[in-house]
């Protein structure tokens, strides 16, 4: 039997985060999960998914005819599977991105793709679960995504972004959570402490609100 992967759902639309907003994406969400972050949007795919093979994927994301492609969940490192699947995906000639949690090793993901791994910072619950190691694989092709509810988790992101030097290795976003930090709050720390950073708000619930599969 080759790889299987749990697949939440396969889907065709406008990235709405890190550096390819913007652009038609085909977007690969696996299921499962480790972490229960306050403010996940996506607790859809902690469970269930249909269980697909690689040729199958492959094809699911060929007939949408997009250059772009995201692997997120869940956290799709979860599933081992999932590192083959980012090679095949970069051998077909896509621009790969994963999203990742940040809790499990990226040293293993291809080095064609982008990764956008996040740091959580404590009002997310699971900073406990930020395994450290990774920034020594980071490349100027990734990228480091903190997610912000409060005051509280801008000090700790911006004490983490210095004690790192983080942008020095690659590009970091600060993004608001969604409801909970009014976006102009947070551009307004990142200008006055004069971060260099990467603000960002995610453009598909500015377009379509909480729908998932958009």
């Amino acid at each position: 039997m080759g790889i299987r992967l749990r697949v939440t759902e396969i889907f065709h639309s406008l990235q709405g985060e890190s550096r390819s907003v913007g652009w038609p994406t085909v977007f690969v969400r696996l299921t499962g999960c480790p972490l229960r972050c306050r403010w996940c949007d996506t607790a859809y795919a902690f469970q269930g998914g249909e269980r697909m093979d690689l040729e199958q994927i492959l094809a699911r994301v060929a007939a949408a005819g997009a250059r772009h492609v995201t692997v997120t969940g869940g956290e799709p490192l979860a599933q081992p599977g999932c590192l083959e699947l980012l090679e095949r995906l970069c051998d077909a000639g896509h621009e790969v991105s994963l999203e990742t949690s940040g809790a499990l090793d990226i040293g293993e993901v291809d080095a064609r793709v982008s990764r956008v791994m996040d740091l959580k910072p404590p009002g997310s619950g699971e900073s406990g679960r930020n395994r450290y190691a990774n920034i020594d694989c980071l490349r100027p092709r990734d990228q480091v995504k903190f997610v912000i509810a409060d005051e509280a988790d801008y000090q700790w992101s911006r004490a983490r972004l210095r004690e790192y030097d983080l942008d020095s290795r690659c590009e970091v976003l600060f993004s608001p959570v969604a409801g909970s930090l009014e976006p102009a709050t947070l551009a307004e720390w990142i200008l006055r402490d004069r971060l260099p950073v990467r603000f960002q708000l995610q453009l598909h619930k500015i377009l379509w609100g909480d729908e998932a599969g958009r």
